[in-house]
């Protein structure tokens, strides 16, 4: 660490305060304005000349952009450019998160940073040289994660990509329609919704036992494990009409409704909760895979839901709705090659999750040397 110096963040850089520009005022086009939280719109002219770090002042306090390029700073923002510090700013930029800006909030109603605050904050200094090795460094590092994001977004499109080319345009092959109800398998209860009311009440959940599967399963469009929920093996036997089974499509119907996940293979016994409809399909008629990518991605899906929901959008879907929905049955061999191409992707996407998991870590761990001098 030769030459680092411990300083106050306000011995190395000043906070200027960003300039109003109402959103009626911005022309849409130009350079980026900056709110707290990110860019806010365009404008044809720039309030700085150049690189710029932007401070969240007002709302998302401390949160901290940057721009390589000239932008608008508004008033709900502190920002930083040349003029307001001898230090590299790609190096000011990456420093700033760490020194938990967002946690200096003294304002009793609506959250903000003061400056003097943020001045006050301790971080070790390194001769300007090593500032920048320091921020090429972390910028090569973070460009890695960057292509993973780019990567897992490529194969979520071209997986959406894929299913419209293939069952896109139903009428035009001549394919059947059905509806949800009579593609399910044939036996009471096939599509059917969790206890309710005194069946099953919190105050019934154990600590272990049989899962009991909720919205938090099934929020993200893609089966997840959610907060512990578990009923004992006795309560189970009272309630195993309303088993899920490896291969049901569940539908969020209450809370954050219109949500489709694929019960997994290896679950085990399990339950789900009165805000799922849990579906068990005929799948010699139609395999979860395309249920589960038609429900999500399908035109038509999507506007019956939207016609048919109650209330405000998705937030009133119930069995009734669900069963009507008009599907088209494509050949079975054609949904069985999309299945395989969904199995690969959820393959290829695991494997980029956790080489991702892996590329933050490093990051973090190589902030951290960074920041400290053994880098």
């Amino acid at each position: 660490m030769s030459g680092w110096q411990e300083v106050r963040l306000g011995d190395i850089c000043e906070f200027a305060y960003g300039k109003s520009l109402p959103a009626k005022s911005r022309t849409g086009q130009g350079y980026p304005v900056y709110g707290s939280n990110g860019v806010v719109g365009f404008h044809d002219q720039s309030l700085t000349s150049g690189e710029t770090i932007v401070v969240g002042r007002k709302g998302s306090f401390g949160e901290v952009q940057y721009s390589e390029s000239p932008c608008w700073p508004i008033d709900t923002t502190y920002y930083i450019t040349e003029d307001q510090t001898d230090s590299c700013l790609p190096w000011l930029a990456k420093i700033l998160p760490q020194l938990r800006l967002t946690e200096l909030n003294r304002a009793a109603a609506i959250p903000g940073l003061n400056r003097e605050d943020a001045y006050r904050q301790r971080l070790f200094l390194p001769p300007l040289e090593e500032q920048k090795r320091i921020a090429k460094i972390l910028d090569a590092a973070d460009a890695l994660r960057a292509k993973r994001r780019e990567s897992l977004a490529q194969l979520d499109a071209l997986l959406q990509s894929t299913f419209l080319d293939l069952f896109g345009d139903p009428d035009s092959n001549g394919w059947e329609w059905s509806v949800v109800e009579d593609v399910a398998e044939k036996r009471k209860g096939a599509i059917r919704t969790g206890p309710f009311g005194s069946q099953l009440l919190h105050s019934e959940f154990v600590d272990s036992g049989v899962p009991v599967l909720g919205i938090d399963n099934v929020v993200s469009n893609e089966f997840r494990e959610g907060r512990p929920r578990f009923i004992t093996a006795d309560k189970y036997e009272r309630l195993k009409r309303y088993t899920v089974h490896p291969g049901d499509v569940l539908i969020t119907i209450m809370g954050t409704c219109g949500r489709c996940a694929i019960v997994p293979d290896g679950l085990g016994v399990a339950i789900n909760t009165k805000h799922l409809c849990c579906i068990s399909l005929n799948k010699e008629l139609c395999l979860p895979e395309f249920m589960h990518a038609y429900f999500l991605l399908h035109p038509t899906a999507r506007r019956y839901l939207e016609d048919n929901a109650k209330g405000a959008i998705m937030s009133g879907l119930n069995m009734g709705i669900i069963k009507a929905l008009p599907i088209p049955l494509p050949p079975i061999d054609l949904q069985d090659k999309f299945a395989k191409i969904v199995q690969y992707s959820k393959q290829q996407k695991a494997r980029l999750l956790e080489h991702n998991e892996q590329l933050t870590y490093f990051f973090a761990s190589l902030q951290q040397r960074a920041f400290s001098g053994e880098l």
